[in-house]
């Protein structure tokens, strides 16, 4: 009775201790295998292909033919038949002037209609254009040679263009350009040649762009002209959202793929951008490179990443 006491007392001993091995077993396990945590990101491939450098720079409309109306005698202007702006042709009348002769004659014959004398004379334009300056008003006394008006010529506008002096060296390859204008249209230009001074003030040199088709541009407009300072044919190209930098942007990289489940911390070099791409001149990237696009920020180097598109 006793014997099989003892017997039955080591085999409980025996289960227990095995129960508590396992369990150790298992608990060890569940740790071993607690999942790494993987950053959701999305990736994009390095792209190739054209870009250039450039600057823009001011350019203004002017008309380079103008006529002049002037006074042809001395009186009162006692007409004006046209409005600023508008079109004119050759022949058309636009003042009508009262001579001093008849202005004198009308007051000393103020209710003798015997010495009636109008004296009204007409001054007509002898070329055509668009009425862009008005010098005297209804009225007005002038004298014979007083300008009353000027009548710029619409197949003379052209565009002045202002370019620093260093920049010079980029017009020959820039001959024909895109004119901006300020309502976002663009329109061909031609550089055909420059003006014999330099401003002053800004030390420009004003070269004169004839623009195509003129679509009846107003003087003094206000657009822009970007020049190519540099070509570059196979330019490694990146968008702007890839591109990290610290606080100070003196630094920039990207976090590149090494595998379908790290990626790594990679310097670039920055060269041409814009509000949506970035060209990276350093290191040299190949095709088949991944580079994170989103999910990035904060990341360190030899992260552990899942991508969650391609």
């Amino acid at each position: 009775m006793l014997k099989r006491y003892r017997t039955h007392s080591f085999l409980c001993l025996l289960a227990g201790i095995i129960v508590i091995i396992q369990s150790c077993h298992s608990r060890a396990g569940t740790s071993e295998e607690t999942p790494v945590v993987k950053t959701p990101v999305t990736i994009v491939p390095v792209t190739f292909k054209s870009v250039s450098s450039t600057v823009d720079l001011p350019a203004v409309t002017m008309f380079m033919k103008k006529s002049i109306v002037r006074a042809t005698t001395t009186g009162t202007i006692e007409k004006i038949s046209f409005n600023p702006g508008d079109i004119i042709t050759p022949g058309q009348v636009l003042f009508t002037i009262r001579t001093r002769e008849a202005m004198a004659l009308k007051n000393i014959s103020k209710g003798d209609t015997s010495l009636s004398f109008k004296g009204l004379i007409n001054i007509s334009s002898d070329k055509d254009g668009v009425i862009s300056t008005v010098s005297h008003q209804k009225g007005d006394f002038v004298v014979e040679g007083d300008e009353l008006a000027v009548i710029s010529d619409r197949s003379s506008l052209v565009f002045i263009l202002e370019v620093p002096f260093e920049y010079i060296a980029y017009i020959e390859k820039n001959r024909d350009c895109i004119i901006r204008l300020p309502d976002k249209k663009q329109v061909k230009g031609t550089i055909t040649g420059k003006l014999p001074e330099m401003d002053i003030q800004s030390q420009t040199v004003k070269y004169v762009v004839i623009p195509f088709p003129l679509n009846n541009l107003p003087g003094n407009l206000i657009a822009s002209i970007s020049l190519v300072k540099s070509t570059n044919e196979n330019a490694v190209i990146l968008p702007k959202p890839a591109i990290l930098g610290n606080e100070t942007q003196t630094e920039f990289w990207v976090m590149k793929l090494i595998n379908d489940s790290t990626a790594v911390k990679v310097v670039v070099t920055k060269g041409f951008e814009n509000n949506e791409e970035v060209e990276i001149t350093e290191p040299h990237f190949l095709a088949s490179d991944r580079i994170i696009l989103t999910g990035n920020y904060g990341l360190p180097d030899t992260a552990r990443i899942s991508v969650i598109k391609e």
